[in-house]
């Protein structure tokens, strides 16, 4: 095969379903899915970034969607696809609505359909909610009239939503439709995220009419688990359902919407989307001296996308008291970067004199008042990132910090760089993965990171392991990372340890001449102290953009190791104080 003819059928084709027939479509979408897969594949120095493609599937009960998607994996190389699924749940306590989903996420290279996703347990949730509303207004009519209809109306009601218990967990918001609101702003903002992270997003929303439905239902042949749990041959639910994907799909414009009457009309419908998404996901990351026609297409195809999601970010950042209101940025990328000023307190490091004695009994109070309030949380998560100088005390102070707790109380994560399945997937991936997880058997609901996602713009950025834009961009993903985690309910408190470069000497000796300790030492930490002004440089603009009311940076800055490890406690105290 010649490459005039496979660059032919990876050219971005905005009418492709007018201009193909089945097998011309075939073709292009085995192209695309193996020029995708070779952006894995490629050795250095690479041409275009390792890119990814998840395909969101959601929408009407009895609307096409399977019969789509095992068309495309019919069309494609089975192997290279990849599918999941889920129905919706209740979103989980005390973590973003996403974040039960970060494992299935497809590595770049890959592409994968995903029924149901995140959008299902938001409209689970939405739909509890506002049927929830019909169920008591029904109530409310069968008590005044006291007729059997009205009671059995009722209790038809009961057994078709959710127990009392479930209503507990419930967000404390008055209408549903304010809580769809503020969620499909959250999840765009996240989904660009990922897009910016080379994990390009396709969504596509599957809708029949009322007849349709009603008679897909009554047919012989076998339904599966009905998406959002609820039952779709109920014509008052149905309505709702309907009401409230209208006002998903006003707000979010960047959904495919795909009339599922025919199935096969659908089915090749979807199966030309997937095409122009792959396409677009590949032209996307063209170098920037490539075609240029190319890149107009793309930007043409994308600014719907953009302008949406744009105008959600807009809305989020005016109304969030998480933003750091002297460094947000809609496009961080699109200004200058410039470096703040380094505070005192990271340069004029002091040592107080701390007597063992004293130490030893205000250590064992406070571990005992951390342990009592961690305790006593009822279950939040909570997450302690620890970030610093190299060997300014981490290990130290997160030692003393576990002491008074069960092993199986906390999970501890010590990150060095980033494994080859990790760089496989968004930056965040493997921060995400770690989080404390209400789907998992573990009891542990703590998490604590001896170094962070914060690397991105520490050791990243000295080391110039990644791209300017992509570490300017990342202060912005952080916060709204942070801000979803503590949204949710999550306690995220955050340390930055200073020593001077003195101090940090005189430990680098010390571990060397340590038998036990020598295995903490490397040749970079020898190394990176020659760059000891630009870690500093980076630690500043760091704290200064990403210290915001919700996840405060609490800056330890001595070269007494007691009175550090005394400090951390006081700040994790005073934090699970203020949270709880």
């Amino acid at each position: 095969m010649s490459k005039q003819v496979i660059d032919q059928r990876l050219t971005l084709n905005p009418l492709s379903q007018f201009s193909m027939d089945k097998d011309a479509l075939r073709l292009a979408l085995v192209t695309a899915q193996y020029a995708l897969r070779a952006t894995r594949q490629q050795t250095p120095p690479t041409v275009n970034k390792p890119t990814g493609l998840l395909v969101l599937v959601n929408g009407m009960e009895q609307a096409g969607k399977g019969t789509a998607v095992k068309q495309l994996r019919q069309w494609v190389d089975p192997r290279l696809l990849k599918v999941e699924a889920t129905i919706g749940h209740p979103p989980l306590k005390y973590q973003p609505i996403w974040q039960a989903h970060t494992k299935a996420m497809p590595r770049h290279g890959d592409v994968m359909v995903y029924f149901g996703n995140w959008y299902a347990d938001l409209l689970y949730n939405v739909m509890h909610m506002a049927t929830v509303a019909i169920q008591d207004e029904d109530c409310k009519k069968s008590k005044r009239n006291k007729s059997k209809h009205s009671k059995d109306k009722c209790s038809k009601h009961k057994a078709i939503n959710y127990n009392d218990s479930d209503k507990h967990q419930m967000l404390p918001i008055a209408k549903w439709q304010d809580y769809l609101q503020q969620q499909l702003i959250k999840l765009q903002i996240f989904e660009r995220d990922l897009a910016a992270n080379q994990t390009k997003i396709l969504k596509c929303w599957f809708h029949v009419d009322v007849d349709t439905l009603q008679a897909r239902l009554k047919d012989k042949e076998a339904d599966p688990q009905f998406l959002y749990q609820i039952d779709w041959s109920d014509t008052e639910i149905l309505a709702q359902f309907n009401h409230v994907a209208a006002a998903l799909l006003r707000q979010q414009d960047d959904w495919v919407i795909i009339d599922g009457s025919d199935k096969s009309q659908a089915a090749t419908e979807f199966c030309h989307e997937v095409l122009q998404a792959m396409q677009m996901a590949l032209a996307s990351n063209v170098p920037a001296d490539d075609d240029k026609a190319t890149d107009e297409i793309t930007d043409g195809m994308a600014d719907k996308a953009t302008n949406a999601s744009e105008n959600n970010t807009n809305n989020i950042n005016n109304n969030s008291d998480n933003s750091n209101q002297n460094f947000a940025s809609k496009n961080p990328e699109s200004r200058n970067f410039v470096p703040v000023k380094i505070p005192e307190k990271l340069i004029e490091i002091d040592a107080p004199d701390v007597d063992k004695s004293d130490y030893n009994k205000q250590l064992a109070k406070k571990q005992a008042k951390l342990a009592e309030l961690l305790r006593a949380r009822k279950g939040r998560h909570v997450v302690f990132a620890f970030e610093g100088m190299d060997a300014a005390g981490k290990g130290g102070a997160i030692k003393r910090l576990v002491a008074p707790l069960d092993p199986r109380e906390y999970q501890v994560y010590n990150i060095g760089a980033p494994m080859l399945y990790e760089l496989q997937h968004p930056y965040l991936w493997r921060f995400w993965t770690s989080l404390p997880n209400e789907q998992t058997d573990r009891i542990s609901r703590i998490a604590i990171f001896d170094r962070t996602w914060y690397g991105r713009v520490l050791v990243e950025r000295v080391e110039a392991l990644t791209d300017k834009a992509v570490w300017q961009r990342a202060y912005d993903e952080i916060n709204r990372f942070e801000a979803d985690l503590t949204a949710a309910g999550t306690i995220v408190i955050k340390y930055w340890l200073a020593i001077d470069k003195k101090e940090q000497l005189k430990r680098f000796e010390d571990r060397r001449e340590t038998p036990h300790k020598q295995f903490k030492l490397t040749d970079d930490d020898w190394r990176n102290r020659d760059k000891w002004p630009d870690y500093v440089q980076a630690a500043a603009d760091m704290l200064a953009r990403t210290d915001t009311i919700d996840t405060p940076w609490c800056v330890i800055a001595t070269n007494e190791k007691r009175r550090a490890r005394l400090e951390v406690l006081d700040h994790a105290i005073a934090q699970l104080k203020f949270r709880s």
